[in-house]
């Protein structure tokens, strides 16, 4: 019986915090966000993952800046959450209220035109997951710790603190059937495709490029977007390079 019970509770928590992945030097200071840009821990318990080397990670000097940089090398502050969630007026794989469907302000207007445009288009679009709080990340990585290990959880999800999902910036999206979400299957698919030619045109960026795990520090993953504003935006996917390599940073390669 306390199997059963085990089983059920880890099927509510994939739901509930579902997201990125469901498996199969010295910096310039804009990389923290231009002024003129527009702009609770849980507790662990005996089982929970184990954190990088607090001297090895910078805390962000600008975590509400639209460019900020967050990855395994800067992370947010302790405790932070953005203060312009809004629910963008986009279809999800779910019907429920959730926070999972939240963005900043500017990002879930630009995500609205970015799936108007891609219905023009004949491109269907569903969103899967956007903001996550650093206790949604904490349990959903270390659920893939309990799953996967250590190493290979951080192959392709993020230590709380330092995802993308907490600056409420970044979502991920499937094609309109629902099917390929957070899957490498989503790869190679019209909607992908479509993504990669027209995601810039919104302000948004495929943030982990095939080819370039070394440099992001996470596999593939052609359905996570994450918005950065038009300029750079457009500059990233016209030369083919990672936010990391736009601000010229030393690669994560961990």
């Amino acid at each position: 019986m306390f199997k059963i019970y085990s089983v059920i509770f880890c099927f509510f928590l994939l739901l509930s915090v579902q997201g990125c992945s469901f498996k199969n030097y010295f910096v310039a200071n804009d990389l923290f966000g231009k002024a003129g840009d527009s702009g609770s821990r849980n507790s662990a318990s005996k089982h929970s993952a184990p954190t990088q080397n607090e001297d090895s990670v910078q805390v962000v000097a600008k975590p509400d800046s639209i460019s900020v940089l967050v990855n395994k090398q800067y992370k947010l502050p302790n405790g932070y959450k953005p203060k312009d969630l809004v629910d963008p007026n986009i279809p999800f794989i779910f019907n429920s209220s959730s926070s999972k469907r939240e963005m900043r302000s500017e990002a879930a207007s630009a995500i609205e035109k970015l799936f108007a445009g891609a219905k023009d288009q004949g491109v269907s679009l569903l969103g899967v997951s956007a903001y996550r709080s650093y206790a949604s990340q904490a349990s959903l990585f270390n659920y893939y710790v309990h799953q996967d290990g250590y190493k290979a959880a951080k192959a392709y999800s993020a230590l709380p603190g330092t995802s993308e999902h907490e600056t409420g910036l970044a979502i991920d999206v499937t094609g309109g059937d629902g099917k390929c979400a957070a899957e490498d299957c989503f790869a190679g698919t019209t909607e992908a495709k479509w993504l990669q030619k027209h995601a810039a045109d919104y302000g948004f960026i495929i943030r982990y490029p095939k080819g370039k795990e070394s440099i992001t520090g996470y596999q593939y993953e052609p359905w996570h977007l994450r918005y950065i504003g038009k300029a750079i935006a457009k500059k990233i996917m016209k030369k083919g390079i990672t936010l990391e390599e736009y601000y010229s940073t030393i690669p994560v390669n961990k």
